[in-house]
């Protein structure tokens, strides 16, 4: 089983990511976003314990950003959470924001392409976590146009390489 899992902010995506893997004891949480060394912001502070509290004992949390390198290495059950901080992270740590759009679109085809192959080659379950931001107002600033726009393609991409999509609205589950 692979399942993308997404929605709005603060919907219930990770709350039900965790619970289509609960069954299993030991599962690889993939974290790719910010960590608190790197944004000690106290409200992603908090957000993070919140997340880690709530993960049984037996799941093993690896911070990374090497997306694809961590799945190719994974011997069992994986959770994502989440995609959208992951192509933050990828952007950030390239320093692409203002980059031509050819050359971040380059970049991040090439990152997604590595991510959905080895999501392919997994042996186990996989859960990926993303955000749904297609569906509001166009931002207003370069920024959060190009974040749109590539997180369609991030989520088009893997939901390709998965075997369902559940979009979580208000903690309510539709399956795609």
């Amino acid at each position: 089983m692979r399942v993308l899992v997404t929605g709005g902010v603060r919907s219930g995506k990770s709350h039900h990511a965790e619970q289509l893997l609960a069954a299993h004891d030991s599962v690889l949480y993939l974290a790719p976003g910010p960590t608190v060394a790197e944004d000690p912001d106290p409200d992603w502070v908090a957000r993070i314990a919140a997340h880690q509290a709530r993960r049984p004992s037996g799941w093993h949390t690896l911070e990374t950003r090497d997306l694809a390198g961590a799945l190719a290495q994974a011997s069992g059950p994986v959770l994502v959470d989440c995609l959208g901080t992951w192509l933050t992270g990828a952007l950030d740590d390239r320093r692409l924001w203002n980059a031509p759009v050819e050359e971040v679109t380059e970049t991040v085809d090439r990152l997604v392409a590595e991510a959905a192959e080895a999501t392919r080659a997994l042996p186990g379950d996989a859960v990926f976590v993303t955000n749904e931001v297609g569906l509001g107002v166009v931002p207003s600033h370069r920024s959060g146009r190009l974040f749109r726009d590539l997180l369609g393609v991030v989520n088009l991409r893997m939901a390709a390489a998965c075997d369902e999509v559940h979009l979580v609205v208000a903690g309510r589950v539709l399956r795609v």
